[in-house]
């Protein structure tokens, strides 16, 4: 049965209670211990789906189709486990199902209330799995005296009551201002944060405090005479070059020894803790940059393209070069010519999204780098407006574009090169899609087979015929022009099972020049970076002679 981890925040949000799981989740894995990470996240919207990336980020998608917090996307990343629709729950999701219940008359008549119907839907969601690792790290979303959190804190202080003692700890996570003129850090706030979480009932058995500094002795035995902590238990969590250093700086800090002596595990094993000295080792002695523009819709907002972002790290730290991403606004050459906003870098990536604006900077993107030999990924509408271009430009298919784009007030008409998707197979099942369906949940999700064609560069760089891949989309490329596009150069390199649906495209005479429909990058781990990724640097690193 599994040992229960609840990381909560305080003071203020973005701390990265997120990384310290995952790192934490890494640890606890170093130690021979199997885990579990999942995310509770107190908005109401049902999941992440329809909310925009400048809103939330990036929505992670895992394989059984689930659209989740991009949290789970840094527990994947760290620990290498799958993450599944249970790892991940939101206030929306908790009361939608307690309504569905009532209004099923599963309650028999009874007063629907917050405590104890909702709080036990979060305790029964806690649960899913548990027998089946060592230890189950739960992350609450926000931050203690959310008003919308208060259910998920109130179910996490029952759940502890519930089992046994022992079997459950908190991990508080805090910050510790430095005051710049006095040249003090200052308790204060995270006192006070630690007095609001035990005024729900919680006391926290470890505080970990983000600073810019080092902890001095007498401010951590403060914090813990104040916050009723041990003073082993105060773990400081100083910012990092990488993110990828956090295992091993969280490891020096004692945050996996103050856990297990928490719960009295003792003598506990101890760590291998080589792949991430190998990750850092490969991180911090790179032998040279590339220079990689990503051309997306949503570049105001780093977090909109994480995933993208991490797997091209991951990418470098395999090919031992580091990876100095440029985010280049679309929509900034929409109407003006690329080569301004597009000279002088190694390599382009035009990442996902939704919707016309920036496509026309998007398929200019493709041109330039086809026309000049630069190695190219484009993931997702990436792909597709890489198609568009082809399209246009080798096919002289007469405004070529996507259903999507269809605007009759703005009298724009293309030509269908990429279709709104209606029906398609999943497994065993049909599935069908009407275009005016309510937006969450309603496009191609998840994990789908594809078959790639012999002796293509896809194929050689999978090492492999047959692969599976998360998706994310509604619409499709159209394989009516597939024999035109083919003469001309670009191959259809990968298709579904059952050759209607294109999922890899590539160009035949260019050093690099790759489509996928899927994202990659969600597979992608620093021990173990996405092949296409990988290889798209390693190419890329050759091209531009840093070997």
């Amino acid at each position: 049965m599994a040992k229960y981890i609840f990381i909560t925040g305080g003071v203020v949000s973005s701390l990265g209670k997120g990384l310290a799981s995952a790192a934490l989740g890494a640890l606890l894995q170093a130690r021979g211990y199997s885990v579990r990470l999942r995310k509770l996240d107190p908005y109401l919207n049902v999941d992440p789906g329809t909310m925009s990336p400048f809103e939330h980020g990036e929505v992670f998608v895992t394989d059984d189709g689930a659209e989740t917090d991009l949290d789970l996307g840094h527990y994947e990343r760290f620990t290498g486990v799958a993450a599944t629709n249970t790892d991940s729950i939101s206030s929306g999701r908790i009361y939608s199902t307690v309504l569905e219940k009532e209004r099923r008359g599963d309650y028999l008549g009874r007063t629907i209330q917050v405590i104890p119907h909702v709080t036990d839907e979060i305790k029964e969601f806690l649960k899913i799995n548990e027998a089946d690792v060592d230890f189950m790290l739960c992350e609450i979303g926000g931050t203690v005296g959310d008003i919308e959190g208060l259910p998920f804190f109130e179910a996490i202080r029952q759940f502890g009551q519930d089992k046994p003692r022992g079997e459950c700890i908190y991990v508080h996570l805090t910050l510790l201002p430095y005051i710049t003129a006095s040249g003090e850090l200052k308790t204060k706030p995270t006192q006070h944060s630690v007095k609001e979480l035990r005024s729900i009932g919680i006391a926290p058995d470890v505080l970990v405090c983000r600073s810019e500094r080092p902890i001095p002795k007498k401010e951590r035995e403060k914090l813990a005479l104040f916050c009723n902590v041990r003073s082993d238990c105060v773990i400081s969590a100083q910012d990092l070059k990488s993110i990828y250093e956090a295992p091993l700086a969280y490891h020096r800090e004692g945050l996996d020894q103050a856990v297990l002596d928490a719960f009295g595990i003792s003598p506990a094993p101890q760590p291998n803790l080589k792949r991430w000295e190998d990750v850092y080792d490969r991180i911090f002695n790179a032998e040279g940059e590339l220079k990689v523009a990503i051309v997306g819709k949503y570049t105001q907002l780093e977090d909109a393209y994480k995933s993208v972002a991490e797997a091209l790290t991951h990418a470098g730290i395999a090919n031992r070069v580091k990876i100095k991403i440029s985010w280049v606004d679309a929509e900034a050459f929409d109407l003006t010519p690329a080569e301004p906003f597009l000279e002088g870098f190694d390599a382009i990536l035009v990442p996902g999204g939704f919707g016309e604006r920036g496509t026309e900077g998007m398929i200019k993107a493709a041109r330039f780098a086809r026309e000049r030999n630069i190695p190219y990924l484009g993931i997702c509408l990436g792909m597709q407006m890489a198609v568009v271009e082809a399209s246009r430009n080798l096919a002289k298919i007469k405004n070529a574009g996507s259903e999507e784009f269809e605007n009759k007030k703005k009298k724009n008409r293309f030509t269908h090169v990429v279709y709104h998707l209606k029906e398609w197979v999943q497994g065993n099942s049909k599935v069908k899609r009407k275009e005016h369906d309510n937006k969450g949940g309603t496009m191609r999700l998840g994990a789908y087979n594809a078959k790639l064609k012999l002796g293509s560069k896809a194929a050689q760089i999978y090492d492999n015929l047959l692969i599976e891949e998360r998706h994310r989309h509604r619409y499709e490329v159209d394989i009516n022009y597939r024999t035109e596009l083919e003469k001309l150069g670009l191959i259809f390199s990968g298709m579904s099972p059952d050759d209607l649906l294109p999922e890899i495209i590539e160009l035949k005479d260019h050093p690099w020049f790759i489509g996928v429909q899927f994202h990659p990058e969600l597979k992608s781990k620093p021990f173990n970076p996405h092949p296409l990724f990988s290889d798209f640097i390693k190419t890329t690193k050759m091209i531009s002679r840093l070997v």
